[in-house]
């Protein structure tokens, strides 16, 4: 993997063209200027996520510990101060690597932390990632695979599996099928298969069951929150 010059991401244009599945049904939410203008606010995301943006962020930082050493991925750039948080707890030797299809989103998340020679940020595919086997020591996923076809969402897991080193571990978090009782329940529904079609995935199917069958973790956590609405997988190298 070939680094930018930290929180400089200048891709080259058209090397890694942006997949369709994202231009046709996001380019509303990730794509175009204006809804990155729109949706980069802490309270707006807090509000899509029902009120458990922090909750869900503070999970995932829960597993990575306070203090993060070796190297660690994040795959896909997320609004609000995630990213940001992740920065605060890295140790003084450790790095922070940020993959996104997206020059906007790359330049939105600089535009967002300070220059810090431990944080890169490239333009890259999750599900062809340019780097070696057993590279990173934690991989992060927050809310990226239920916006990726089936096809896409099981190489970027295998792409996790593959680069985390022995004993490394894989945070996802994402949508879940809610309990029959959740009274959010039919509006969320409606509101997946309108605007995330493929986060239906996730309601039909364990997320684990999209897991490479050829390299299989050695232990799987799971935890879900808001009445089943979200869930936290960790994955044990």
């Amino acid at each position: 993997m070939t680094p930018q010059v930290p929180h400089a991401v200048e891709p080259i244009p058209g090397e890694l063209p942006i997949p369709g599945y994202l231009e046709q049904l996001y380019w509303w939410a990730y794509v175009h200027p204006g809804a990155v203008r729109f949706f980069e606010r802490k309270w707006l995301v807090n509000m899509i996520l029902l009120g458990n943006y922090r909750r869900l962020c503070d999970a995932c930082l829960a597993e990575l510990g306070d203090t993060l050493r070796g190297r660690t991925l994040q795959l896909g750039c997320v609004y609000g101060n995630l990213t940001a948080r992740l920065q605060e707890r890295l140790a003084p030797e450790a790095a922070l690597d940020v993959v996104d299809i997206l020059p906007i989103q790359l330049d939105n998340l600089a535009s967002k932390l300070p220059n810090d020679r431990r944080v890169r940020l490239f333009q890259g595919d999750s599900s062809s990632l340019a780097c070696a086997n057993a590279s990173y020591d934690q991989v992060l996923l927050f809310f990226l695979l239920h916006e990726q076809p089936e096809q896409v969402r099981r190489a970027t897991l295998a792409e996790a599996m593959r680069v985390i080193n022995p004993g490394g571990r894989i945070v996802v978090v994402d949508y879940h099928r809610p309990r029959r009782w959740h009274p959010m329940r039919p509006l969320m529904r409606l509101v997946l298969r309108s605007l995330k079609p493929y986060a239906v995935d996730l309601w039909m199917n364990d997320l684990e069951a999209f897991l490479p069958h050829a390299n299989k973790p050695a232990s799987l956590g799971k935890s879900t929150y808001f009445g089943g609405l979200y869930q936290k997988l960790v994955l044990t190298r």
